[in-house]
């Protein structure tokens, strides 16, 4: 047992320990790639579409240029973080590193908010999809919720490879099926009719223009800034790509290019559905602001209803490659911050065949089933069915923007206190591209605020934080263990890594 001298104390623990919670290799470049666009995709299926109702859609546009220039500077960080520091911690490991255990600690509850809520936030999704589809009574959304998380962990659960083959399947068919979208949209569009048919009225909120031609940016630049949350959606969870660190191949060489990779595949694919997918005959930007299914919307406005079974199960693609890699990003994060003690450790013991963190993902798909069968049966169906994916949504974006912040410090500080760490790969932007990051992040909380049900979801956050700090700083902190990510930032970045 030692001391740390900033407040924790690190256990002894057998030869075992480790042997219990070992992890396999596998996942190469193109793996990392499908890994990263599969978590990220379901953006582009549902979601981001909410901003035409604040923005208009100029001010999605250019809100969604915003949020991708704060990912460039966050994708660039931590890819040159990732390939200094290959832990499954990602994000807490960084910031352990960089800013002592607390630091990493909250960093770690930052993302873990993130990793446990927007599964459940995609399942919402999911389950709107499945009722438009075979015309479910919505009452019913909870069983669906159930089945979809049952079979998807399981998938995570029985082996390495056969989730990896599952995510890069599941990937590529959801970028088909955009592509084929894109091809089926160019000839059906008029822009100016549909997607500028947002106007403001009296009580200035978004009123529709029965002739279109309205303007670009309806509600101005507030407007632009009030539509950063909800372009967030178009490229959120990419940054969990450094969990997989431990079951790279060769993360120092894989990790920057499988980042970068993705992040210019979701570029290309937010820009082409902002703009094509309100641009539709029959579509239009007002009808998709409050759409839950607004690709689904797009195939029927240009094919019509006869095949919605067979447009709608296209459909679903994106939701459950975001939904499956999602849920393997969920296990790693509970993972690794339960290895080194931060969360109780029995979290961390690994599946005896599989040798993935069953565990992990069981309490994680849990606590997130959780929280909406609480908000289900608090307001009641018909209510909760309205606000539960926007609630859920403000707090998986509340999450995000916080670890956001906390990565693009830990960058800065681990440039400049030190700077004798191995950088296989140096982001091009430097400190520079991590401050932008940072301010970004600021100004997107400050305008998610203003959403009514922000409110009601960071109190959620909050209890959660409180109860984690509370753990934490009574058992957590005297129970730690010298797992990778803490040997590594003990050592003070000196020590060779390894993944025991």
């Amino acid at each position: 047992m030692a001391q740390d001298g900033r407040g924790v104390t690190y256990q002894t623990v057998d030869a075992g320990y480790f042997e219990k919670r070992g992890l396999m290799r596998y996942a190469g470049v193109a793996s990392l790639w499908a890994l990263g666009v599969g978590a990220v995709i379901s953006g582009h299926f549902s979601g981001w579409n909410f901003g035409f109702s604040t923005g208009g859609w100029g001010g999605m546009l250019v809100a969604g240029i915003i949020i991708a220039i704060m990912y460039l500077g966050l994708t660039f960080s931590i890819a040159e973080m990732s390939a200094a520091l290959p832990h499954t911690g990602a994000a807490y490991s960084f910031a352990r590193t960089a800013m002592g255990p607390w630091g990493g600690f909250l960093t770690g509850l930052c993302e873990n908010v993130e990793y446990v809520i927007t599964p459940a936030v995609v399942v919402t999704f999911i389950t709107s999809y499945v009722n438009a589809i075979f015309g479910l009574d919505p009452a019913y959304s909870p069983l669906i919720w159930i089945a979809f998380y049952a079979v998807f962990v399981a998938l995570n659960v029985f082996g390495l490879e056969l989730s990896f083959r599952v995510t890069m399947v599941v990937t590529l068919i959801s970028l088909a099926v955009l592509v084929f979208f894109w091809l089926s949209a160019i000839p059906n569009m008029d822009f100016s009719r549909w997607a500028l048919n947002i106007g403001v009225g009296p009580d200035g909120a978004a009123v529709e223009l029965p002739e279109g031609g309205g303007e670009l940016f309806p509600f101005g630049v507030s407007g632009v800034l009030a539509t950063l949350p909800f372009a967030v959606w178009l490229f959120l969870a990419i940054e969990q790509l450094p969990l997989a660190a431990e079951e790279s191949v060769d993360p120092k060489r894989d990790m920057p290019k499988g980042i970068i990779l993705g992040m210019i595949t979701l570029m290309v694919s937010a820009f082409m559905i902002v703009l094509l997918n309100p641009s539709v005959i029959g579509v239009g930007s007002f009808k998709l602001s409050s759409s839950l299914e607004p690709l689904l919307d797009g195939f029927r406005a240009i094919y019509g209803d006869g095949g919605v079974v067979v447009l709608g199960l296209v459909a679903l693609t994106g939701l459950i490659a975001s939904f499956h890699t999602i849920l393997y990003a969920q296990g790693r994060q509970i993972y690794s911050l339960s290895r080194a003690g931060y969360f109780p450790r029995g979290l961390s013991v690994t599946h005896a065949t599989y040798r993935t963190p069953h565990l992990a993902m069981f309490v994680g798909s849990i606590v997130g089933l959780a929280v909406m069968l609480v908000i289900w049966f608090a307001l009641g169906a018909e209510q909760a069915g309205a606000s539960i994916g926007s609630v859920l949504l403000n707090m998986a974006v509340s999450g995000a923007m916080f670890s956001y912040i906390a990565q693009a410090v830990s960058f800065i500080l681990l440039r400049n206190r030190s700077p004798h760490i191995e950088r296989p790969f140096r982001s091009p932007l430097g400190v520079p591209g991590a401050v932008l990051t940072i301010v970004i992040a600021v100004v997107t909380l400050g305008y998610q605020v203003q959403d009514p049900n922000f409110t009601k979801g960071v109190l959620w956050v909050l209890v959660w934080f409180a109860i984690a700090i509370v753990y934490f700083a009574a058992v957590g902190r005297h129970k730690l263990v010298l797992s990778p990510e803490e040997e590594f930032a003990m050592s003070g970045g000196k020590a060779e890594y390894r993944s025991h």
